[in-house]
């Protein structure tokens, strides 16, 4: 599931930890469901949450000696085609066959009476998600944060080499007109939690983001499954193995269209070592990603056309529409703490950034 829904082998106190406050659900109705819908469940039931995800709450469940993920939307108001638990269910049940980086999903739950929502259940992998350090199992390799970085671009590029047909996910998305969908669905995102914007310069700032956005969007080349928030801590590896990605999490976004949505998704999150980490400029990346030494941006963009066919010179829009989709989402995740919907302060947080980041998109489409 995402980056914050797997574990690591060994376990560190941070990346799966006892339930939040406020985050239980009900745990005797989810452990008859899973016990009368997911064959071999046999022995004690018991739950934990990992913490480091930002809005589907995602918990690791042990029944017996086996351990299933039990991913759920958020608590409170949620926009409409976000946070689909269904989507993910038909990706993940489907796309293991052809793509071996994605989990497999055992079972979804449109009832909402269960434990308060739709959810879905997929295998559980161990590994290890990389956040702010090297891992100690690869600290020892030579140069282990470029190998990661760009194990995460292959896991990407090989995901783009999909036929969508090939794993029974054509009818997945539509991929004409994909962008100008995607282009009014975020506007309307935004509209939806604009009024709880930091301030009235942010909001303006947004909006102009938008129009531009809008009057510059590029026509697409090629469609492909689109899993639309790759980066690389949504990205699990073996230990010891910087080379190749393991595991591939939060597909809940998955469709077919622009394959290029992604590399700008991922190049909007990439902590560029060219940049000092105190300059001005707005990235998303989890803090202490700097340090890691993963290529720098323009490298990414090599290592993903060295592989590719596509004409890349409009890159800087993708980049530009990723760094949107992202001030629309921590503007989603800052409006759900102001409405009282979460109890994690770090979503009184995430409005901070959405002004940095909306200028640094305005900065990606100066010449456009």
């Amino acid at each position: 599931m995402s980056g914050a829904d797997s574990a690591v082998a060994g376990e560190p106190c941070d990346e799966i930890a006892p339930v939040r406050d406020g985050e239980q659900l009900d745990w005797p109705a989810l452990a008859a469901h899973l016990r009368a819908n997911v064959e071999g469940l046999d022995g004690e039931f018991s739950v934990l949450q990992f913490p480091r995800g930002s809005a589907n709450l995602t918990y690791c469940v042990s029944v017996g000696d086996r351990r299933l993920v039990v991913r759920r939307p958020p608590f409170g108001r949620i926009a409409p085609g976000a946070h689909d638990m269904g989507r993910e269910y038909r990706v993940l049940s489907r796309l293991h066959e052809r793509y071996d980086r994605a989990p497999h999903a055992v079972l979804y739950c449109g009832d909402n009476s269960v434990i308060g929502a739709e959810f879905l259940v997929s295998e559980y992998r161990e590994g290890i998600v990389v956040w702010d350090a090297v891992p100690e199992s690869m600290a020892d390799l030579p140069e282990a944060g470029r190998r990661i970085g760009l194990a995460v671009v292959d896991g990407l590029a090989d995901l783009h080499a999909v036929d969508p047909a090939s794993c029974g996910l054509a009818d997945l998305g539509r991929p004409e007109g994909y962008l100008e969908r995607q282009v009014r669905g975020w506007s309307s995102r935004w509209e939806g939690v604009a009024e709880h914007a930091p301030s009235a310069e942010t909001a303006k700032i947004v909006e102009e983001v938008g129009r531009r956005i809008r009057a510059a969007t590029p026509a697409s080349q090629r469609a492909g499954i689109v899993h639309n928030d790759y980066k690389v801590d949504n990205c699990q590896f073996a230990p010891g193995d910087p080379d190749r990605v393991k595991s591939v999490f939060d597909w809940d976004m998955a469709t077919t269209g622009d394959v290029l949505v992604d590399l700008g998704t991922l190049l909007n999150y990439w902590p560029d070592r060219t940049v000092p980490p105190d300059s001005d400029a707005a990235f998303v990346a989890v803090p202490g990603m700097h340090g890691l030494d993963l290529p720098a941006r323009a490298e990414v963009v090599e290592r993903y056309a060295a592989g590719s066919d596509l004409d890349l010179s409009q890159i800087a829009w993708y980049e530009a529409f990723g760094c949107w989709k992202t001030v629309v989402i921590l503007q989603q995740l800052y409006a759900r703490f102001v409405r009282g919907e979460t109890s994690d302060k770090r979503m009184g947080q995430r409005g901070e950034l959405v002004e940095p980041l909306a200028r640094r998109a305005l900065e990606l489409l100066a010449d456009r």
